[in-house]
């Protein structure tokens, strides 16, 4: 799928190499042993694990994050500067698009657990303008992973023991959108003002007075305004959405300016949701949040919206990096699924079920049920 509409007939600029777009290898090698730095969390700098190299690379003299004019790159398209080529291995199963280091040649897709084989393939998309860096070191993020099994009663023994002993937790970084938008609102609408009456009816024979509820209704037109600052939507179609939805809060204030130094040693995924289709996710955020507001403003018991109409402005795009540890487990024949928030240690997955505790639940429930039936019955003798 094409990031942005082409560019219109006739207005095609001279072909330069110049215009192609930049080709990014995110590997690291150590100055002093030639293995490849990882990025570290615990220390924040690159750690070479082979000969235990450290070394530093410099944050202070980095630009701004800036954002990206949304309607200016629908109109015209990006600057090639902001593009870039990254190499990556889609997976046949769930469509992701990883990039692995170039050492890999086979290996299995962290989103699923279906084995792949690597190629040479590449990604055309646009440039990370910010990364959160990870915060959780591995041993952490898979301490919260087997806590949060621990927790689920019903899921599988086996499930269970294989996490805690299977393979380490894959560390990757998801793809985002951010959007910013000034939007100003005029609606019309209804508010409803609660009031009672007091009617007398029969009952067993008798005149009884009661107190019915009613609602007077009132036409109303108004006006709301908002500026929305970094609507968060995700860029990857990989994961059920519901897994990532519920990694949040991520603190986006911790978002630093991208480098790819904080990508060395872990994988990063390229996005498969475009920047068009991003924003129509978040329009649909932003008009969900335009009726709270105007709920309010109406005020009054009860709230009718019957008309809005939203301006747009102003609106503002990056592309942004998330950290998330992440583990694709087979266990008799069924893929589970486990994602790990990299900053704060949030954990979301499927939730396995085992059978056979089900069934003793349930016969220890009907077990008590009897139970107290039959203690019920010998005090009513």
């Amino acid at each position: 799928m094409s990031d942005l509409p082409p560019t219109p007939p006739g207005t095609e600029p001279e072909p330069e190499v110049t215009d192609a777009p930049e080709s990014a290898e995110h590997r690291f090698p150590c100055d002093q042993c030639g293995s490849d730095f990882r990025f570290d969390p615990e220390e924040g700098k690159l750690i070479c694990d082979h000969c235990g190299n450290e070394q530093d690379f410099e944050t202070a003299d980095l630009p701004e994050i800036r954002e990206m004019d949304f309607e200016a790159a629908l109109r015209s398209g990006l600057d090639s500067a902001e593009m870039e080529e990254i190499r990556v291995t889609p997976c046949p199963n769930c469509g992701a698009q990883v990039e692995f280091n170039s050492d890999v040649h086979s290996t299995e897709c962290p989103f699923c657990a279906t084995p792949v084989v690597t190629d040479t393939g590449t990604h055309r998309h646009i440039k990370p303008k910010a990364v959160l860096p990870f915060k959780l070191e591995e041993r952490d993020a898979h301490k919260a992973m087997t806590d949060w099994l621990g927790r689920l009663w019903f899921a599988p023994n086996g499930l269970k023991e294989y996490a805690r002993q299977g393979r380490s937790l894959d560390g990757i970084y998801v793809p985002y959108w951010t959007y910013d938008a000034q939007t100003a609102s005029r609606y019309q609408g209804q508010r409803g003002t609660i009031y009672y009456v007091t009617r007398t009816v029969m009952r067993e024979g008798k005149p009884t007075q009661v107190r019915e509820q009613k609602i007077r209704w009132t036409n109303v037109r108004g006006r709301v305004s908002r500026f929305f600052d970094d609507i968060l939507i995700l860029g990857s179609r990989s994961l059920p959405k519901s897994y990532t939805d519920n990694l949040k809060p991520w603190n986006l204030s911790e978002l630093e300016p991208y480098q790819p130094h904080y990508l060395a040693g872990f994988m990063a995924e390229g996005y498969t949701v475009d920047v068009e289709e991003g924003f129509a996710e978040a329009r649909g955020i932003m008009d969900a949040q335009i009726r709270r507001d105007i709920n309010a403003d109406i005020g009054g018991d009860r709230q009718r919206i019957s008309h809005v109409n939203t301006a747009v402005s102003e609106i503002t795009f990056k592309h942004v990096l998330l950290p998330v540890w992440m583990a694709a487990y087979k266990y008799k024949g069924q893929s589970y699924r486990f994602v790990v928030n990299g900053q704060t240690g949030k954990v979301q997955g499927e939730r396995p079920w085992s059978a056979i505790k089900i069934a003793i639940a349930v016969v220890i429930g009907l077990a008590l049920a009897a139970g107290a039936a039959y203690l019920y019955s010998i005090s009513q003798q």
